[in-house]
């Protein structure tokens, strides 16, 4: 008796997995999926896998269009480190820093005079790229692969800092120094607008100091000065340029870099040392003091000193060769000169090394500019 009822269940398990595989193939069933859901659905594919999704049909491609899909989509995307070189464009090595592996075979699509760019600045995943022997920059989504070309208000073609900046209501401002002779301004492009403004600029010196871009940061884009350093920023709301009332931490320092924690935080990188040589590396933040409301330098984390002595090393203590970006909870510390990426984690307080490109071309010996690349179909050119 128990066996029979042992062959009953089995046989009423295999009727049931027989009509629900009939069903879950039905296309009569899933072609009345609510589109929401099926947005929903898509939005949690790994990015690799939705872009070469959306090429199957015209219905999946047009997803990309979708505001709900996009809003969903660019909360899961993943996160890039991208390296630009000036000799090669077409294959930019990503780093995922989720899956903490190089990817080589996410298919984005660079714009077809890519041979002629030079990368310039990045925000919010769009791409601004200087275009060569043309008096303009191509902002880009490489997903949604729509670019929008911008020229340059100033002639001859001559630029310093560009730095590209996500606003609030889903656009984006570009700002750049012009300092050629005696004219000496700033410009910022309003991609709501479509227009260019100048206004003065702040020193002709800023405009030489070409290793630290605008950093963003509470309204307001910060830079350093060459020696004596100095930190001053452009307010973009009055657009008048300001001098920071915070003294600079140690008056050893032989070099002095900004980056902002996604404008919650500003951090200032510097290199400690004597007779213009550092000795060691280290991380402030910027803290509001208690005497008076005023600003000041707080120190947070000291590099290690064999740390210190590999990236000191490797740039030669020529220190317009290092430059820093923020990049989803870590400082990245570069060289122009070395293919790979010191940095911190600040949620872990510990130094860690990204190694160069597994099939980076050795024929590459200077140049790499790498980039915070965050992947995301909402912003538009």
């Amino acid at each position: 008796m128990k066996e029979e009822e042992e062959e009953v269940e089995d046989t009423e398990r295999e009727d049931c997995w027989r009509v629900a595989s009939r069903s879950s193939m039905d296309p009569e069933i899933w072609s009345r999926l609510p589109e929401h859901l099926l947005e929903r659905v898509l939005s949690f594919l790994p990015l690799k896998t939705f872009l070469a999704l959306r090429s199957t049909c015209k219905h999946f491609n047009s997803l990309l269009y979708s505001p709900s899909f996009t809003h969903s989509i660019s909360s899961s995307s993943s996160s890039f480190i991208l390296l630009a070189h000036p000799q090669s464009l077409r294959s930019c090595p990503l780093y995922n820093t989720v899956g903490n592996s190089w990817s080589t075979d996410l298919p984005l699509s660079f714009p077809a005079c890519s041979t002629d760019l030079l990368s310039s600045s990045s925000s919010n995943g769009l791409l601004c790229f200087s275009l060569l022997n043309s008096s303009c920059f191509l902002v880009c989504n490489l997903l949604r692969r729509s670019l929008r070309r911008v020229n340059f208000p100033a002639r001859p073609f001559h630029f310093e800092f560009l730095t590209l900046i996500s606003t609030s209501d889903g656009g984006y401002k570009l700002f750049a120094l012009s300092a050629k002779g005696s004219s000496n301004n700033a410009l910022i492009y309003d991609s709501n607008r479509a227009s260019w403004r100048r206004f003065p600029g702040f020193n002709p010196t800023l405009s030489e100091n070409y290793h630290q871009k605008g950093v963003h940061y509470n309204g307001r884009l910060f830079f350093t000065t060459p020696e004596p350093f100095q930190v001053v920023c452009f307010d973009l709301e009055s657009c008048r340029w300001e001098t920071s009332a915070a003294r600079l931490p140690d008056e050893r320092l032989t070099f002095v870099r900004l980056v902002s924690d996604e404008d919650r935080k500003l951090y200032l990188i510097g290199g400690v040392g004597a007779t213009g040589i550092s000795r060691i590396i280290k991380v402030w933040e910027m803290m509001i003091t208690e005497e008076g409301g005023g600003e000041g330098w707080t120190e947070v984390e000291t590099l290690p000193e064999m740390v210190s002595r590999k990236f000191l090393s490797v740039c030669y203590h020529n220190y317009e060769h290092v430059y820093c970006f923020w990049h989803v909870g870590l400082i990245c510390v570069c060289c122009y000169t070395w293919p790979e990426v010191l940095y911190y984690k600040v949620s872990r307080r510990s130094w860690h090394w990204l190694p160069k490109p597994p099939s980076l071309p050795h024929k590459w010996s200077c140049g790499f500019r790498w980039f915070s690349f965050n992947p995301q179909l909402s912003p538009t050119p």
